[in-house]
């Protein structure tokens, strides 16, 4: 062991600065990849927390409207009766302002509405008043104290006074939503002691799916999870990690093939030299094993390297976040969430290809014959 120790590293401080870059090949595409799936990894769960400060865990549709038994489950945590409407909101002309006028979604609740969406200013919402997304309002170009005119699918005309703006970091929500109370909604449908349903919080949001069976199973909900509401969204962010993955991995691959590009010259360049080795006594599985213990040292230095690059990137983006347009992509900055599993399979399978790639040139080294190079 100790012979085979002591070739590799003279074979490797030979060749300093072909073995610094190719140290470093393997280094950029673990830690570009590691950073990509930090990044990737932060999209998902901030757009994940940006929608749920908005978007209650279950929604039910209650199959009487006249129904106002509120929902029993453990993991309930919070719950409000719920009643919504499509509404043109318009906002008058004042002196230097121009009027303002947009579609939006009015989402009249009722009492626990603060505990269901803990994120919004919406405690103590007071019959008349409406708190509008952030980019809702922008587009409305009101104030809070500003009157807002909610106009229905049935004509009626609703007066509501702006309280306050709520930003959840989801465009797609502060640009629809706006909170109003239940009994807003009502005057506004004209339909007096009506809801549409319930919003529920649970402790535990991935066991929607396992509250709303429960519930749609008394027959008297129609339930739909938060992950059914955005679930072409959320496989859409899963397939951009699994491709973002691929690609980048292709860096990896280039950089073990010059590992095996570096072995394959050692290997020609040495030929003699293996030959005068195995003559004085050298068996082959320790000439093998020097260029074996090339490729891990190789390799080893790469993917640590790498995987203190990806750390520092991340944390780098984790305390500078990218600002992004919130239009596009939903959020206004890109997080970092940084997962030990992603580190530990993007260094086994690169350290595993810097191994496949070196059997080649360990294939060439065992079948070198002393004989025939020494003649």
């Amino acid at each position: 062991m100790r012979f085979a120790w002591f070739l590799a590293l003279k074979h490797l401080t030979f060749r300093k600065t072909q073995s610094l870059i190719t140290i470093l090949g393997v280094a950029a595409g673990v830690a570009v990849l590691t950073t990509a799936l930090s990044l990737t990894n932060g999209f998902t769960a901030g757009l994940v927390a940006a929608t749920l400060r908005a978007v209650p865990h279950v929604t039910l549709t209650v199959l009487d409207p006249q129904d106002t038994t509120r929902p029993e489950h453990p993991q309930i945590v919070a719950a409000t009766p719920v009643l919504i409407a499509k509404a043109l909101l318009t906002r008058r002309a004042t002196r230097g302002r121009s009027a303002g006028v947009d579609f939006g979604t009015l989402i009249g609740v009722g009492p626990g509405a603060a505990a269901v969406y803990p994120g919004l200013e919406i405690e103590g919402l007071a019959p008349g008043e409406v708190v509008l997304g952030g980019a809702l309002a922008r587009s409305l170009g009101a104030w809070p104290g500003d009157t807002i005119f909610a106009l229905s699918v049935n004509q009626k005309r609703h007066r509501l006074r702006m309280r306050d703006r709520f930003v959840t970091g989801n465009y797609l929500i502060d640009s629809v939503f706006a909170f109003t109370t239940l009994a807003d909604v009502r005057e506004l449908l004209e339909t007096p002691g009506a809801i549409g349903g319930w919003h529920l919080r649970l402790a535990e949001p991935e066991k929607a799916p396992e509250v709303a069976e429960r519930l749609e199973a008394t027959g008297k909900y129609l339930a739909r999870t938060w992950q059914d509401a955005n679930r072409t969204l959320i496989e859409q962010l899963a397939l951009q990690k699994k491709v973002i993955g691929i690609v980048v991995f292709l860096i990896v691959v280039v950089a073990a093939l010059g590992i095996a590009n570096v072995l394959v010259l050692v290997v020609l360049e040495k030929k003699a030299d293996i030959a005068i080795l195995r003559v004085l006594g050298a068996g082959a599985g320790q000439v093998a094993g020097a260029f074996a213990l090339e490729a891990v040292l190789l390799g080893g230095a790469g993917v640590l390297l790498g995987d203190l690059l990806g750390w520092a990137l991340s944390s780098y983006f984790a305390l500078r976040p990218v600002t992004i347009p919130g239009e596009l992509y939903f959020i206004t900055s890109l997080p970092v969430q940084m997962q030990l599993s992603d580190f530990v399979w993007v260094s086994g399978l690169a350290f595993a290809m810097v191994l496949i790639s070196a059997w080649l040139p360990l294939r060439r080294a065992l079948r070198v014959k002393p004989g025939r190079v020494l003649r």
